[in-house]
């Protein structure tokens, strides 16, 4: 029995693209002690992939010929630890492959939930990169404004409504008439700009006229830089990602630091999700909450196939997604 999987062809120099990487058959692998075989079942396809071939970041650099990284939700095929069984369901780290190994302490078992999906959207890496950013770092309080960038995407998306939830005026910014308009129309923000038209400026102005007291930034760049000049007084500036970065070599802005910082008050912090790991139950918890009385709608984008995981992350990286984006490898068993 063979072993799909997807490596590293070559490291990409500028924007990424298909031929990168190589789809190729292996060797099943082999649980050792204290190990697991597992079958991925659904992988996580996120902007941060991209940056993970440019070099060390929060994790090892990928490098020419690894198996692409990734995180996943799997299904125990064979177990050499007596706290897990055949057929139990865990999120593991993985590589883009039908099969993998994982050291059984590394893996989360995982609830058994009506739609498996959910469990790394909504209460997976995504709600729980929104909720904690925004409410550890970013502290909306009820009729502040939060403006929020990447607002279509798999964070994005949530940030904006958790914010509602709580009572803020929620701005989102986002690429394209029509991926605006489904910002507003079915994640429920107050407005949305378009960051494609020409005037971003002007249209922060008109979107955000009592100034910006909370911002979740996944782009960087010129839209950072835009933003910062509409923060408040001990505004918040929450640093999740860099979308606009991870394709290019020559990355651009904010100019106006650290200056805008200094006179405006700004709290401006980076973080990892993990780095909230102790809230995480608080987290669930208001999750479910807000989903069940409709305050949050769940948003999944699934790519079916491995064989297309490397065309889902240039996709993603383009915008073509409309909430969390994964790849299903194999059915749900349930």
């Amino acid at each position: 029995m063979t072993n799909r999987q997807i490596t590293v062809e070559e490291l990409p120099a500028d924007a990424l693209l298909p031929e990168h990487f190589k789809l190729s058959e292996t060797d099943m692998p082999v649980p050792g002690d204290g190990e697991l075989l597992l079958r991925v079942i659904l992988m996580s396809i996120d902007a941060a992939n991209r940056s993970w071939l440019r070099g060390a970041t929060y994790r090892a650099a990928v490098k020419k010929g690894d198996p692409m990284p990734t995180y996943a939700i799997c299904e125990v095929v064979e177990s050499n630890n007596p706290k897990h069984s055949p057929g139990d369901i865990v999120a593991s780290e993985a590589v883009w492959a039908d099969y993998v190994t994982a050291k059984a302490h590394k893996v989360e078992k995982l609830p058994k939930v009506e739609t498996l999906s959910h469990l790394m959207s909504v209460y997976g890496i995504a709600g729980k990169t929104a909720y904690h950013g925004l409410m550890s770092i970013g502290q909306p309080m009820a009729g502040e404004t939060v403006l929020v960038s990447a607002a279509a995407g798999s964070v994005g998306g949530y940030v904006g409504q958790i914010a509602k939830a709580l009572g803020c005026r929620v701005v989102g910014i986002a690429g394209g008439a029509a991926k605006c308009k489904w910002v507003v129309d079915e994640m429920g923000f107050d407005a949305c700009i378009d960051y494609r038209e020409a005037g971003l400026s002007k249209a922060l102005a008109a979107a955000c006229p009592n100034g910006v007291d909370v911002y979740f930034d996944n782009v960087g760049g010129k839209i950072l830089e835009s933003s910062l000049n509409f923060m408040n007084e001990k505004g918040r500036v929450v640093c999740c990602g860099a979308i606009s970065q991870y394709d290019t070599d020559t990355p651009t802005g904010p100019r106006n630091l650290p200056g805008v910082i200094v006179v405006k008050r700004l709290k401006m912090e980076g973080f990892i999700v993990m780095d909230f790991a102790h809230n995480d139950a608080k987290c669930i918890r208001a999750m479910q909450h807000w989903v069940s009385t409709g305050q949050i709608k769940v948003t999944e984008d699934i790519v079916e196939g491995l064989e297309n995981a490397p065309q889902a992350l240039i996709g993603l990286l383009a915008g073509d997604n409309k909430g969390k984006r994964l790849v299903r490898v194999a059915a749900d068993p349930s």
